[in-house]
């Protein structure tokens, strides 16, 4: 199943995507969120099925984050060689963490602030994983799957000066700006999905910048759910940003974002975002 939020800040209705058409949920759920996303999605299929869900018509309307305001966003960087390679580091041998604020979390298609001064916005196209069931001290990486909601498509934006010239050492400085985490169109339920070989890309003004896939990460999903479960608690409805491949602006091949720019990300069978900077 395809689940999405449309409507304006603060006030988006929750929806599954059927065959192209807007479902409301209202009458099951308040919001596609923790509580939601853990209990049983049976009862969603069996309405979509009987044909008892409102038609919404969409009609341009604005297209949320398709998960409420998370508990937790949680980062892994340098999770594909070649990108670690263009910033100037070695493959990591364990996860490498950093976190976003949960505000960060914006709509797929909203446009995007360039920070104060910034000169060094950058890009970063991502598969995100979220989480359906509580995760702590998991087994093992085939565990980890079974806690794993859905997938969605994220833009980790990042702002290199504040994340490593300013970072005293702390990455979540770049990361943490409003609207630096553009999450949707969909989450996608985890029985429609196989995270290990989607292919990922990314464009600057209709000019390709990212082009690979999530087969090239050094730690696939079930290695960082079950790693991350090693040192702090998943809760239902967190987000995890599983790092990015090669094709960024820090690589120095591209120039960095400025007002006006449009930013396009997409992953196969998530769907496809674009922003506006200004």
């Amino acid at each position: 199943m395809k689940f999405a939020r449309i409507g304006e800040v603060g006030r988006e209705i929750p929806v599954v995507v059927a065959e192209d058409h807007y479902l409301d949920l209202s009458g099951i759920t308040d919001d596609i969120d923790g509580a939601f996303l853990a209990g049983p999605l049976d009862r969603v299929a069996d309405a979509v099925r009987e044909g008892s869900l409102p038609r919404i018509e969409f009609g341009g309307r604005r297209i949320g984050a398709p998960i409420a305001r998370p508990s937790a966003v949680i980062c892994v960087g340098m999770n594909y060689a070649a990108h670690a390679a263009e910033s100037g580091a070695k493959p990591p041998e364990d996860l490498v963490v950093f976190l976003k604020t949960p505000n960060t979390v914006a709509g797929p298609d909203d446009d995007v602030a360039i920070p104060p001064g910034s000169t060094k916005t950058d890009w970063e196209v991502e598969l995100g994983v979220v989480i359906g069931r509580r995760a702590s001290y998991l087994a093992s990486p085939d565990e980890a799957l079974s806690h794993v909601a859905g997938y969605t498509l994220v833009n980790d934006l990042s702002e290199r000066e504040w994340q490593i010239e300013r970072s005293g050492g702390q990455w979540s400085k770049g990361k943490a700006f409003p609207g630096f985490s553009p999450t949707g169109p969909w989450l996608v339920t985890a029985d429609e999905i196989d995270p290990s070989g989607l292919r990922l890309r990314s464009w600057v003004n209709g000019e390709p910048r990212q082009d690979s896939s999530t087969a090239d990460m050094i730690f696939d999903v079930g290695q960082i759910v079950w790693r991350l479960s090693q040192f702090l608690a998943l809760e239902p409805g967190d987000l995890i940003m599983t790092g990015t491949p090669e094709g960024v602006a820090l690589s120095g091949r591209f120039p960095y974002l400025s007002a006006g720019d449009v930013v396009e990300v997409e992953i196969d069978g998530l769907g496809r975002q674009r922003q506006v900077t200004r």
